[in-house]
């Protein structure tokens, strides 16, 4: 904690300069928050003004490294993460909840004999790209539960001076806040994209949602360097196991990835992508680490990155074909309860703040 300004009239103190680092990505997001650069020329600090937890500065101005294991940052890094996702949970629902809602209200072509055009929703295109989206916003809404246990978890052990835990906490966090903030962020444009030439106007919510959404790609570890992280700590536990130590929490299906790639899975018809053995055992064969019970959000990842899978032989051809096929049948199954899906997240109008996802319908005498 250092004192910048002065108490009397707000001017920067003697050998302090502070200035502001301009404008952000649009001005909508983040604008009004006073961000700025501060240089320092022979400032001294005063002692009471330093946060000595960990280490200290002594009298005498010498550096002294505290007795407090280091490790215990930890905790707060994971804590932080955990919001992070959280947040990634809330935005993604915020989003689809706009654009499912008026999915149902946009109509456009397929009327026979002068009926009524079809409603948007009933496009297996607009299906194909918007329920994903839905069961991912549920998806990382288990994540977010499941990360709050980790946290409680990692908190108990390095109260107890345990961090055999921490690498494990540290690569899942890095992973799941990377994978989280870019697909929340690539979804909530595609969202916009869902709305037609209405998702971009400034009253449909979308817009500002991304811009002040899309900086979580960035703040608290770019996601690039996350991903690194995380392949250096599957390298490492990959490496131990000629050692004879076994993978444990997250990464025990890598003990079994020789067992995992010479099964032959039971997928035979397209209804066999719904058993969560046939699904789980997949994604450990690929390397997965878990992600997820449900069938829409899983099939959707397994058909998003099938190339993947058949490249390490998780699956076959035949068997990539028929997720998709039952992937197919699952949208069809939820088009019925996809305004019920979106209402369970109980948004209000005035938090949504969008003309497009009003809770009535009656978009178009409020644009």
């Amino acid at each position: 904690m250092v004192q910048l300004q002065s108490f009397d009239d707000h001017s920067p103190l003697s050998g302090i300069t502070v200035a502001d680092i301009g404008m952000k990505f649009r001005n909508g997001a983040y604008y009004t928050i006073d961000n700025g650069v501060v240089w320092f020329d022979h400032v001294r600090i005063p002692r009471d003004q330093m946060p000595m937890r960990v280490s200290q500065v002594t009298r005498e101005g010498k550096y002294v490294q505290s007795d407090v294991p280091r490790q215990l940052l930890y905790g707060t890094m994971v804590y932080v993460r955990q919001t992070i996702v959280a947040k990634a949970s809330c935005a993604l629902s915020w989003a689809v909840c706009i654009t499912t809602r008026y999915s149902a209200v946009q109509r456009q072509f397929g009327s026979q004999e002068g009926g009524p055009e079809a409603q948007v929703i009933d496009y297996k295109t607009q299906q194909n790209k918007l329920f994903p989206l839905v069961a991912t916003a549920y998806a990382y809404r288990f994540i977010g539960e499941w990360f709050k246990w980790l946290y409680t978890d990692v908190t108990q052990r390095l109260q107890a001076n345990d961090f055999s835990t921490l690498p494990e906490a540290h690569a899942c966090t890095a992973g799941l806040k990377s994978l989280t903030t870019s697909s929340t962020a690539d979804a909530i444009e595609e969202c916009r994209k869902l709305c037609s030439g209405h998702g971009y106007l400034c009253s449909s919510g979308l817009p500002e949602l991304f811009s002040v959404y899309v900086s979580t790609c960035t703040y608290e570890g770019d996601n690039v360097v996350l991903l690194l992280q995380v392949a250096r700590f599957l390298m490492k536990t990959v490496s131990q196991l000629e050692s004879g130590k076994q993978p444990v929490g997250t990464t025990v299906c890598m003990g079994r990835v020789e067992h995992l790639l010479q099964c032959c899975f039971d997928v035979q018809q397209a209804e066999d992508w719904l058993k969560p053995t046939a699904i789980l055992e997949a994604f450990e064969a690929r390397g997965g680490l878990g992600l997820g019970r449900d069938n829409i959000y899983a099939l959707f990842l397994l058909h998003k990155h099938q190339g993947k899978f058949l490249a390490t032989g998780a699956i076959t051809l035949k068997q990539a074909s028929l997720a998709s096929d039952q992937l197919r049948v699952l949208y069809a199954q939820a088009r019925p309860n996809g305004i019920a899906l979106v209402d369970a997240f109980n948004y209000t109008n005035h938090y949504l703040g969008s003309v497009l996802g009003r809770y009535d319908g009656n978009v178009y005498p409020n644009l």
